[in-house]
């Protein structure tokens, strides 16, 4: 995700917290917000994620005049395509785990740039599904001043080959 320009405002903070059912005033009642520590209507932890709509790139969006995984197309929505393995490798990817580290709270009025980077990368032998090959993506988050704000660490997950059912005993 490398979104150029990521304004945080207060009804962006509002959905999303409603979202995610978080009712703390803090995130939609700027009034109640000044009498705390920051003074200022913040976002919830995993915020940053929104950014993604900030992309125009973003995998998940559909392209318009084009199929996409939402189109119906298959009992389960999606349409299997040539070369589509999830994640290479004959296996299947998944996202393992997200970080963050908070180098300050994210407020309104915060426009945020997004950089992402590769991170490590390591292996660990599976059960079924062969070799488990891990790799990290880091999006750092800046603000308006260049101020880091966020750090964001996702960990995927792909296999050697596709995991077979567990054995029946």
């Amino acid at each position: 995700m490398a979104a150029d320009k990521f304004p945080i405002e207060a009804g962006h903070i509002m959905m999303f917290a409603r979202s995610i059912g978080d009712a703390n005033e803090i995130y939609y009642d700027a009034d109640y917000a000044k009498s705390t520590e920051p003074g200022i209507t913040i976002a919830p932890p995993t915020f940053v994620q929104a950014s993604a709509q900030f992309d125009p790139n973003y995998f998940l969006r559909p392209k318009i005049g084009e199929e996409w995984f939402g189109s119906a197309k298959e009992a389960t929505g999606i349409t299997k395509r040539e070369g589509s393995g999830g994640g290479g490798g004959g296996g299947g990817g998944l996202h393992a785990e997200q970080h963050y580290v908070y180098h300050r709270q994210v407020k309104v009025g915060d426009v945020l740039t997004a950089t992402s980077k590769p991170g490590k990368s390591w292996e660990k032998e599976g059960r079924r599904g062969g070799k488990l090959m891990f790799s990290e993506s880091v999006t750092e988050y800046h603000d308006q001043s260049g101020e880091l704000v966020v750090t964001a660490t996702s960990v995927g997950v792909r296999t050697e080959k596709p995991a077979t059912s567990a054995p029946s005993t």
